[in-house]
């Protein structure tokens, strides 16, 4: 490089596609520019120079980034990355030879430049070494929203970007998962796309534009787009659900989704339970877990006593024939102690045989404290309830007794509360009769939560004074093991491989 100054690199945001859409301060760099560059496929058409037309002098150089490929199919040794990669480096040369001749340098981005732009490989490979600056430009999601007239995200709502060239299972998941989206990247990606949205039930509410603000735009409703006609400028749009409304169908169109939330916030939700709660017109549930779910605006939340579930079961179900989308949400794994048999039980009677039920499980709350403590169900294991409010003492006691005897470890729900303050007591006495004294015992309260505490004792120390309705403990089989590591902290695992008998 010689004693003269460097040229100053612009990435430059176009907008959508109309011309007026190119901001004043884009618009005068581009007037201004000693060197106009844009990337174009190999039939030579720029959509970026198209748009910035008006605005050239005539007189300019220009700088016409060829692509060496648009799929990714490539006899490239490095394969497709490594033709890109090539491609990029040798453009970049290309740009920094007029730097360093003193001339400024504008690259063209269609959209924003640095938002799933091409001018952002410039940047990483020469912002470094040349004065820079980004002009942006409006996205082609702002441009859907304003085509369509439908507010993107409202109030607290999050908007998710996502590209059609994700796996179809992961479409499926952050789509179920999103209070509003936009899918970009579509073309030969459309029918993956389409499937991703009718799997995770947003078909309905999809939207879709092309060519936004450019000649050719359409709009329509993504379901009834031909698949055949979809360009690669074009996106999919899940708009805000507020105000959206949802009327009642008393031909039944309504259903029951019983939702597992995890033991906690929202750290434990799974895209599936995550969507169905933000899909839902209605929310159903013990006031405490309610607590859990976000407030959307238009959603109804129905909030009761944590004694009632076959009411609160039977009262989901008639929401739902009239038409309702119900969310019943539960703790923890709605199936496991919890609301998925109250709601089922009810649905295999009249008058509600007829009302579509489903399960969308969550993470329980022993896998969740195990997952805190090391690896204790390691092997195999039982899952017993200490409560005697819906089962007789002797039967729980004639379940801990076969478990222990048959040597597995134990995961203990529902240990105590103010009304049970015994059966802590009772369970550990009886397990010493098949248990060592010093049986690992993990201790964990309140997992997920702000006042989480895990800790483990030995059996023959288990205080029942230090465990309440929160609590849920796991005790260990007789090859279970508790290790301090080097690191302070105590592990507890129980092997895979069970001794021969």
């Amino acid at each position: 490089m010689t004693d003269r100054q460097a040229g100053r690199l612009y990435g430059v945001g176009l907008g959508p596609g109309d011309p007026e859409l190119v901001t004043v301060k884009a618009a005068a760099l581009i007037a201004k520019a000693d060197v106009v560059a844009y990337h174009s496929a190999r039939h030579g058409r720029s959509i970026a120079r198209s748009i910035a037309e008006p605005y050239l002098r005539g007189d300019q150089l220009e700088e016409q980034l060829v692509y060496p490929l648009t799929v990714e199919s490539t006899d490239h040794p490095g394969g497709y990355r490594g033709a890109l990669d090539e491609f990029y480096e040798e453009a970049a040369a290309r740009l920094a030879a007029h730097l360093d001749a003193g001339r400024d340098v504008v690259v063209l981005a269609e959209g924003d430049p640095l938002f799933y732009g091409s001018y952002q490989h410039m940047h990483k490979r020469l912002a470094h070494r040349y004065p820079t600056e980004v002009v942006p430009g409006v996205t082609s999601v702002s441009a859907a929203a304003a085509r369509l007239g439908r507010p993107l995200v409202e109030a607290e709502e999050v908007l998710t970007i996502i590209p059609g060239t994700l796996p179809e299972e992961e479409l499926t998941a952050r789509l179920a998962a999103a209070d509003s989206a936009v899918v970009m990247k579509l073309g030969r990606t459309f029918p993956t796309v389409r499937r991703a949205l009718e799997r995770a039930g947003r078909l309905a509410d999809a939207q879709y534009v092309e060519r936004a603000t450019m000649p050719g735009e359409r709009t329509a409703p993504l379901a009834e787009v031909d698949p055949a006609s979809v360009p690669y400028f074009s996106v999919a749009v899940l708009p805000s659900r507020i105000d959206r409304t949802v009327p009642e169908h008393p031909d039944g169109e309504g259903e029951v989704v019983v939702v597992g939330t995890g033991p906690a916030g929202p750290l434990w939700l799974t895209p599936e339970a995550r969507g169905v709660l933000a899909n839902a017109t209605d929310l159903v549930g013990y006031t405490t877990y309610l607590d859990r779910v976000p407030v959307r605006p238009g959603q109804i939340r129905h909030g009761s006593d944590n004694k009632v579930e076959a009411e609160r079961a039977e009262f989901a179900l008639d929401l739902a024939r009239r038409g309702r989308k119900v969310a019943v949400v539960s703790s923890g794994d709605p199936g496991v102690f919890a609301m998925a048999t109250a709601v089922l039980e009810a649905a295999c009677a009249e008058p509600y045989r007829s009302v579509p039920v489903r399960i969308a499980p969550g993470m329980t709350a022993a896998h969740a404290a195990a997952s805190r403590a090391g690896a204790p169900l390691g092997h195999d294991y039982a899952v017993v309830s200490l409560s005697d409010r819906l089962k007789p003492w002797e039967v729980v006691a004639q379940r801990l007794r076969a478990a222990a005897a048959a040597d597995l470890v134990l995961a203990l729900y529902n240990p105590g509360s103010r009304s049970r303050t015994t059966q802590v007591g009772l369970a550990r006495d009886l397990l010493l009769e098949h248990r060592a004294p010093d049986t690992p015992v993990v201790l964990a309260r309140d997992v997920g939560g702000p006042t989480e505490r895990v800790r483990t004792v030995r059996l023959a120390e288990l205080d029942p004074a230090e465990v309440d309705m929160r609590t849920i403990l796991l005790v260990g089989s007789s090859q279970t093991q508790a290790v301090a590591r080097d690191n302070g902290t105590e592990v507890v695992w129980t092997p895979r491989r069970y001794p021969p008998v």
